[in-house]
């Protein structure tokens, strides 16, 4: 049986890669970065519970104006400093930063 953590969730994917976007701005962001990757690194090594994290998680999206609005700052951080969306994927965080990237991408090309 596959354990369901083999890969964070799309809130912690979300959160993990606008906190590395945002780390070299800010120390806080870089030290909230270095804490969620410590504290996934107990989850998988069962040191803390998937709940605690998953919960961890959610209260630094909401921090930060949640989920959506996350994946809205990553994207436009990313597409302001190459000029283009890459990141490729079939899971639920790339299917919703896609979407908000074309979405910004469509809006630059119409002004």
């Amino acid at each position: 049986m596959s354990n369901i953590l083999d890969k964070p969730s799309p809130e912690a994917k979300a959160l993990s890669l606008f906190l590395m976007a945002y780390k070299t701005a800010s120390p806080e962001h870089k030290e909230k970065y270095k804490r969620i990757k410590k504290q996934w690194g107990k989850v998988i090594n069962k040191e803390l519970s998937s709940e605690e994290y998953t919960q961890e998680v959610q209260d630094t999206l909401e921090s930060y104006g949640g989920y959506k609005e996350v994946i809205e700052k990553t994207v436009q951080f990313y597409i302001e400093k190459s000029g283009e969306w890459t990141l490729k994927g079939d899971d639920q965080y790339c299917i919703d930063a896609q979407n908000v990237a074309d979405k910004i991408l469509n809006q630059e090309t119409e002004e």
